[in-house]
């Protein structure tokens, strides 16, 4: 099984993060917008569109207010399993840390979506630029 690891400084509050991940249908609003380009809610899921066209489907598996902790999964033709959990650590008041992780099969697939972890990763930034000085 292959795991995706991404530990991400974001020059914003840990609350301000967490307020926008937790948001489970704003994904393409709030925290990944221009990589993520709709997002609708299904019930327990989201229906995500990203800038490349493709389409999943991320069931919310649990959203943790204490731990600032956000689990969802996706079940599809193309992936046996894929699980990920996305944490904000506060890291002091002004900044924080996203730990984005996901476990995922086939290991085939790992690569292309590290490469989208990235792509993702900089529209996480552009959300939430650094304050001015």
């Amino acid at each position: 099984m292959a795991s995706i690891h991404n530990d991400i400084s974001i020059n914003a509050p840990a609350r301000d993060v967490w307020d926008a991940v937790r948001d489970f249908g704003a994904l393409h609003e709030r925290l990944a917008p221009g990589f993520v380009t709709a997002c609708t809610l299904d019930g327990d899921a989201r229906i995500v569109t990203f800038a490349n066209g493709s389409v999943a489907r991320e069931v919310l598996v649990d959203c943790d207010d204490a731990r600032q902790r956000l689990v969802y999964a996706i079940n599809n033709e193309r992936l046996k399993h894929y699980s990920a959990s996305v944490q904000v650590i506060a890291d002091g008041e002004r900044r924080s840390r996203l730990v984005w992780i996901i476990d995922m099969l086939p290991n085939e697939l790992a690569a292309y979506v590290q490469g989208q972890t990235k792509d993702a990763v900089v529209a996480i930034h552009k959300a939430f630029p650094p304050a001015a000085a």
